[in-house]
């Protein structure tokens, strides 16, 4: 079955169930795979199978996991693992009951089980810690031992049951694994150079100003674009004033954003692009953000950004920030993500992921060996299928998110012909989502239904007396919603392959070098996750191991989910003194 064509590398053969008591945590040994329901125990696992007091946790899990190597089965990834690491503990790996429980209260897969079907409980509402977790309340304070074993009981039945179960195990086992991940790169940081920041904000920017005032550069940009619009008090961080000021000069845009602002042919257009660009900058990763994260380490004082990343914080499975913007770090900074003396960042993106994903799904032989190489839509231009590496680019991206109009739309029938089984998946996904349906990723993350609006539209389109303009407002809402399950299943797949991709790779970089010491990370570890690209900071004698380790387990990702199938998953790789020279 796809899905299950290896073993996943993080698999194991011992679950240790961790749920809060009073004074400390229960330790519960299971064997693997197993449900709780005869509490089966793991014979020698000594160590395990009592209540250990929040002080002696740390020094327990850490003893077991070097002896027996468990999974650990725990409410929370993100409130349980930071303590630990705080600690100096670090784990392979682990199964995060609350995320797992929302994809499985979702999944087309697992919809009859008992799990989808009863009534809201604690796992449907998202942990939100009003201050940063402690040992004693990490491990769920407001859920008994009891209902962590009762919840680890429902999700083995909701798999076994599953239509698809071995999919759903590895969706569940990598959703758990780049949990851990999220909390060790939070822990570790980014290497980052304050002076270098503070250079590059110079440069561009001006001197530091004092607190509320503008950069020397802005302020000029400021100037230019009050002369040219004729507003002397005009504030250009305010949209409704710059609109007045841009109407009253003719510019009779609806919006200040930059791709309609473009259109334009007026003075004020260049200088007021470039004041955007900079206050943007200003803004997202300015003094003040630098102030607000970024940290020196307790242990050398050398400068870390500290991401808060959100596993499953989007519903396509993939990852979110509740702060920080560590998914958009802006080319003008990057210089400032700076390795440690002696170290070296090698970083890593997947070039096309997404279309070659649809490759693998559909099992479009010609579209998979269109991406043999490092560049797919190059391939698209060698099979004759349009002309240009740009007309290629606009074509997939126009099949992967529906556009019909346009030269996208003009380009469809194209794909259509060239590779009719990757845009047959699309095309159904969105008929799908069209009829109010919903659709899956390759292992089981299933999409939401659409929202209510979309439901009263479609039955007053369906009244007798509804009129054209409701049938139109219907059908909008169809096909925006078709074109939100078309892009789902491919982005949430791709999403999938990536946390295997990083799951595996976390643990080739630990079979590398040391792990950590006193908290510290003192061997390769990923530092910087986007969706298609990763960041790892490395020992400088390393570094051509962790290329080698990144291209590895890329091709082992691609085994994981789509067996022998012969799709490339082609990266640029990089080993560099800072971000900015990755290109």
């Amino acid at each position: 079955m796809r899905g299950e064509g290896e073993r996943p590398a993080y698999a194991a053969a011992v679950r240790i169930v961790v749920s809060a008591v009073d004074g400390g945590a229960h330790l519960r040994p299971l064997a693997d795979g197993a449900g709780t329901g005869d509490r089966p125990g793991a014979a020698g696992l000594a160590g395990a199978g009592d209540v250990v007091a929040a002080g002696d946790l740390p020094e327990r899990v850490r003893r077991l996991e070097e002896d027996h190597r468990p999974r650990w089965v725990w409410a929370d990834t993100a409130t349980t693992y930071p303590p630990l690491l705080r600690a100096g503990v670090r784990v392979e790996r682990c199964h995060d009951l609350r995320l797992c429980h929302v994809i499985l209260r979702n999944a087309a897969a697992s919809a009859a089980s008992a799990l989808a079907t009863g009534p809201d409980g604690p796992w449907d509402h998202a942990t939100d810690p009003a201050h940063e977790p402690t040992l004693l309340d990490a491990v769920g304070p407001a859920l008994s031992a009891e209902e962590v074993l009762a919840e680890h009981d429902r999700q083995t039945a909701a798999v076994d049951a599953a239509s698809e179960p071995g999919r759903l195990r590895l969706l569940l086992a990598a959703e758990s694994a780049g949990a851990l991940l999220a909390a060790e790169m939070a822990h570790d940081g980014l290497p980052w150079d304050r002076e270098v920041h503070d250079r590059l904000l110079t440069e561009l920017l001006g001197p530091r100003p004092p607190a509320g005032a503008r950069p020397a550069r802005l302020e000029s940009l400021a100037a230019e674009i009050r002369g040219h619009l004729g507003a002397p008090a005009l504030n250009p961080d305010s949209p409704a004033e710059l609109l007045r000021a841009l109407h009253s000069a003719g510019v009779e845009v609806s919006t200040t954003r930059k791709w309609e602002l473009a259109r334009y042919d007026h003075p004020v257009i260049a200088p007021l692009l470039e004041y955007k660009k900079l206050a943007r900058l200003l803004s997202a990763n300015g003094w003040a953000w630098m102030d607000a994260w970024i940290r020196p380490r307790a242990s050398d004082g050398r400068a870390r950004f500290h991401p808060d990343y959100v596993p499953g914080g989007v519903v396509t499975g993939r990852w979110a920030t509740s702060g920080g913007g560590a998914l958009q770090l802006p080319k003008q900074v990057r210089a400032a993500v700076a390795a440690d003396p002696g170290w070296r960042l090698v970083v890593a993106d997947a070039a096309q992921l997404e279309p070659r994903v649809l490759a693998a799904m559909s099992r479009d032989s010609a579209m998979a060996q269109a991406g043999r190489g490092a560049d797919l839509y190059q391939g698209l231009v060698d099979d004759g299928v349009v002309d240009t590496r740009a007309r290629a680019k606009v074509a997939m991206l126009g099949a992967l998110y529906g556009a019909t109009t346009g030269e996208s739309g003009q380009l469809m029938p194209r794909l259509v012909r060239a590779y009719p089984r990757a845009t047959a998946v699309v095309e159904e996904a969105a008929r799908t989502g069209e009829r109010g349906g919903v659709v899956s990723t390759w292992l089981g993350r299933t999409s939401p239904p659409p929202p209510a609006s979309w439901q009263q539209a479609q039955r007053r389109a369906s009244e007798p007396d509804a009129t054209d303009a409701d049938t139109r407002r219907a059908r909008q809402f169809a096909r925006d919603w078709g074109r939100f399950t078309r892009n789902f299943v491919v982005q949430g797949t791709a999403a999938e392959w990536a946390l295997c991709w990083m799951a595996e790779l976390r643990l080739r970089l630990r079979s590398l070098g040391p792990g950590a010491e006193g908290g510290a990370a003192t061997g390769p570890h990923l530092v910087f996750f986007l969706h298609d690209e990763v960041i790892v900071h490395t020992p400088a004698e390393l570094a051509d191991d962790v290329a080698a380790a990144v291209r590895e387990s890329a091709a082992r990702a691609g085994r994981l989910l789509f067996g022998n199938f012969p799709v490339e998953f082609a990266l640029d790789v990089a080993v560099v003194e800072n971000y900015g020279e990755a290109g």
